[in-house]
């Protein structure tokens, strides 16, 4: 049985939230906290399998309390929120904070509602994965370890850099592109799965808190170095030759849409070793494949190690196919990306 807690200041949405989550046999919601002082001193008494955390709420708000949380009594949180324009800002200061992933607030049962379906999926998902307390500081930048870079492709400059990641991902995302620098010469594609409306709220996170342009990916553009494309809602970004936009509603992949293995197999299609492969934190294997396809047509390709990694299913699905040429931690990631820019020079 799960044991979920359930945080929000408004009685309405608590009920709702509960009877949500109690239609689901294997979930028993075991508390209900109305701040986030209730919630951190229930967290810590309790020991709850998941929470559903609300942001704006009196006293310390939801910040505050997830911050406490993952410092004190780690567990799973799921944020809750709205899909307005500032709710989706402070959503995702809630991920860097050590929150596992946002839902949009349901309106209505599962029985009748695809939002209230797709929280109680991600409620269940997100108990299962095994957090750590959290220590509040930024990773340390250091060189990249590793093995030297083949004499071989020393001559091969890269034209494209593709990421993909899930669970986790976010904050992950912003630190690389962080480290990347405002100078960065080559174009960035990433497919981060999330939940249904928030890739815009994170694309302008990640535009206001990196030196990079962010954007959601648009079909027909031609891809710009220094801009950063994320794949949008429901379709597979693809990417044609001379660096082409295109979005492609295809079937979804191991129930993925958009699916990194879209996105990196057609990179092989078109860039070969001229392209750069990275697969990071995520749950289950999507990209695997991917990253495999990649490697065989000669691109260089990084997956996150275990350490740093939120969830390891899909860095290490990569690794036991044998698709990752390196495996670095999140510290490492963007200075190696730089020396291999350096010494293709």
């Amino acid at each position: 049985m799960i044991r979920a807690l359930i945080v929000d200041d408004s009685p309405t949405l608590r009920w709702l939230l509960r009877n949500i989550l109690e239609s689901d046999p294997e979930l028993q919601v075991v508390g209900e906290a109305r701040t986030g002082e209730e919630a951190v001193a229930f967290c810590a008494r309790s020991r709850p399998d998941v929470v559903t955390m609300d942001i704006q709420m009196p006293g310390i708000g939801g910040h505050e309390a997830i911050r406490r949380i993952m410092g004190e009594s780690p567990c799973p949180i799921v944020v809750v929120t709205g899909l307005e324009e500032g709710l989706l800002d402070i959503s995702f200061k809630a991920l860097q904070l050590g929150a596992l992933t946002v839902a949009s607030k349901p309106t209505g049962l599962p029985v009748d509602d695809p939002v209230a379906r797709h929280l109680l999926t991600q409620v269940k998902l997100m108990a299962s994965v095994k957090v750590v307390r959290r220590v509040w500081r930024s990773p340390p930048v250091e060189s990249a370890p590793g093995p030297a870079i083949p004499p071989s492709r020393q001559s091969l400059r890269p034209r494209l850099l593709a990421m993909g990641a899930s669970t986790g991902g976010p904050p992950v995302l912003q630190t690389i592109l962080t480290g990347l620098g405002a100078d960065f010469p080559l174009p960035i594609v990433i497919v981060q799965h999330i939940s249904q409306g928030f890739v815009g709220g994170l694309a302008g996170w990640l535009d206001a808190t990196t030196p990079l342009c962010c954007k959601v990916a648009r079909p027909y553009e031609t891809l710009q170095a220094g801009t950063v494309y994320l794949a949008p809602d429901d379709h597979h970004l693809l990417i044609k030759p001379a660096g082409v936009v295109w979005l492609d509603n295809a079937p979804p992949l191991g129930s993925h849409r958009p699916a990194v293995t879209c996105l990196f197999e057609s990179i092989a299609r078109s860039y070969g070793a001229a392209a750069i492969g990275m697969l990071l934190t995520g749950m289950g294997a999507d990209g695997a494949r991917g990253l495999k396809a990649l490697r065989e047509s000669g691109a260089y390709t990084i997956a996150q190690d275990e350490t740093s990694s939120t969830v390891f299913g899909m860095p290490q699905a990569a690794i036991q196919l044998g698709a990752a040429l390196e495996v670095l931690g999140l510290a490492q990631i963007a200075p190696r990306l730089l020396n291999l820019l350096e010494k293709s020079a």
